[in-house]
């Protein structure tokens, strides 16, 4: 029933003027400009949270564009420097040029990290469709390899293969694996993925287990009360938890601006009291800040790929006072 109500709302809202659909997702999405981004952090800094910019957009059809989110995600980082906040990167590989021409998708990339390296900043790949699972992990990886440790990856629990890229993350990479481990917002198709709600979240489960076992540093990802508490109970049978010292033998030394082998992230917009309530019992809460002029594909795509956020933007349009960002 619930699903069914879910699709009729995204089908309704995806049919609605710009304006409309720009009205709801404004909870959603900072805005257009870095100017808005940088405002929603201000504010949020107050409650605790870290954060995590996106600059909206990913496959592009050229190169032109890559320069574009090169220099955009350039100006982020001094932004985020400048006003002294506690925020990384995460980029979209394909926004790069990687599925262009890999090698200057490859430079451009390595020409951010490095940037943000020297800025002791870290940046995440997003993933991305299955088309680029591969490539995405074999960057990072190369990404390592010539010294540049201050980047990790996005798994998604749904696919069948995550277990095992953990396994192999953590043989070529040991204690400096560093993961964003979510459910995956992308469909996926049944002869590579898992479908069904309750699947999903087992198999999500079952990689931030794997995580934390490997001493990896494990950002979990999620809104789903289910695998928030599944972690917390994984955290605490290894010891781990607020204020405690990463006790795990096999973990790496303390991440600057990271919590202790782990942190929980959210969508900006999306069960505020919940975020605020991890936070007030001493979590590490970070916040996921997309901005640019790409807004309305962006809350389209994700309307279209998670039919499910058609009763969180339901929620928010009858009763904003029950989820304050």
């Amino acid at each position: 029933m619930v699903g069914w109500i879910s699709k009729s709302i995204v089908a309704m809202t995806i049919r609605m003027p710009r304006w409309f659909v720009g009205w709801v997702s404004r909870r959603y999405v900072a805005g257009p400009h870095l100017d808005d981004a940088v405002r929603i952090m201000q504010r949020l800094s107050k409650e605790g949270a870290c954060f995590t910019v996106d600059v909206l957009g990913e496959e592009i059809s050229t190169l032109e564009e890559a320069d574009f989110f090169l220099e955009e995600y350039m100006n982020a980082l001094s932004a985020i420097s400048e006003h002294k906040l506690d925020c990384n990167l995460s980029i979209k590989p394909t926004a790069f040029g990687l599925l262009i021409d890999e090698k200057k998708g490859m430079e451009n990339i390595t020409k951010l990290v490095r940037t943000a390296n020297e800025h002791n900043m870290f940046v995440r790949l997003d993933m991305e469709d299955h088309r680029v699972t591969s490539s995405t992990i074999q960057t990072v990886l190369d990404l390592h390899k010539i010294g540049l440790t201050n980047v990790g990856t996005v798994l998604q629990g749904r696919l069948f293969r995550t277990l095992d890229d953990i396994n192999a993350l953590e043989t070529a990479l040991g204690p400096d694996a560093d993961y964003r481990i979510c459910k995956g917002i992308y469909l996926e198709p049944s002869e590579i993925a898992y479908t069904s709600y309750q699947d999903i979240v087992d198999a999500t489960n079952a990689s931030i287990d794997r995580m934390l076992a490997a001493g990896a540093y494990c950002s979990i990802a999620s809104h789903d009360i289910p695998v928030i508490e599944h972690a917390k109970a994984a955290l605490a049978a290894h010891g781990m938890g607020p204020n405690i010292a990463d006790p795990r033998r096999n973990a790496g030394p303390k991440r600057d601006a990271k919590g202790p082998g782990y942190e929980f992230q959210m969508l900006l917009g999306v069960r505020g009291p919940l975020r605020r309530k991890l936070a007030k019992d001493g979590h590490r809460t970070r916040v996921y800040i997309p901005y640019g002029e790409k807004w309305y594909e962006y809350s389209i795509r994700r309307l279209q790929e998670n039919p499910t956020l058609g009763t969180q933007y339901a929620k928010a349009f009858l009763l904003p006072w029950t989820n304050r960002p």
